[in-house]
């Protein structure tokens, strides 16, 4: 199965409500397709200046629309980071001030609803690295010239591709449900 349709079906199947939050990337193909192979494409390109300039003359929509599409994914997953620290903050304070059993199944609830939702965003940056990183290698192919000398060391730096502060909010959340679910009474 191409990768285009595989990350369709992923996303409408996990991800109805983030679809238009995801890399577009049959936008991506379709105008890697207006970047003309004959011109710069070789079996085995020489690294020159002049390459690179005129390998650039034909992807300036690619490349911007790259960009565009970098800034969306990074966007919402830095939106969703902060949401989801504020809301770990509001479940450990409810936590801390629990006073009935009712209250204290609600709470485990939510974690696990929490919990879930975080394991969708670590999905959602894994499916968008992918297509990033496919993409770019795609444009290397069809253009001759390599973008991810320039390209790959950016998206390897952005916030949706290190995932360490979404895996301690998963850790504290894993933290208050073993102490939810190993207290009888709050």
């Amino acid at each position: 199965m191409k990768y285009g349709k595989q990350l369709r079906d992923e996303v409408e199947r996990s991800f109805p409500e983030w679809r238009a939050e995801f890399i577009s990337y049959k936008r991506l193909k379709i105008q890697l397709k207006l970047i003309d192979p004959g011109k710069s494409a070789r079996k085995r390109p020489r690294f020159s200046i002049e390459n690179l300039l005129d390998a650039g003359r034909f992807d300036v929509g690619f490349t911007r629309l790259l960009n565009k599409e970098l800034d969306k994914v990074n966007r919402f997953f830095i939106d969703k980071e902060e949401d989801y620290v504020i809301r770990l903050k509001e479940l450990q304070n409810r936590e801390s001030n629990l006073e009935c059993s009712t209250e204290m199944l609600n709470l485990q609830k939510e974690i696990l609803d929490f919990h879930k939702e975080m394991v969708l965003l670590l999905q959602y940056t894994f499916l968008n690295s992918t297509g990033f990183i496919k993409i770019v290698k795609k444009h290397n192919k069809r253009a001759g010239v390599s973008v991810q000398l320039s390209f790959m060391p950016r998206v390897l730096e952005q916030p949706f591709f290190s995932t360490d502060l979404l895996y301690n909010l998963m850790t504290e959340c894993k933290a208050m449900l073993h102490r939810l679910f190993l207290d009888d009474e709050p």
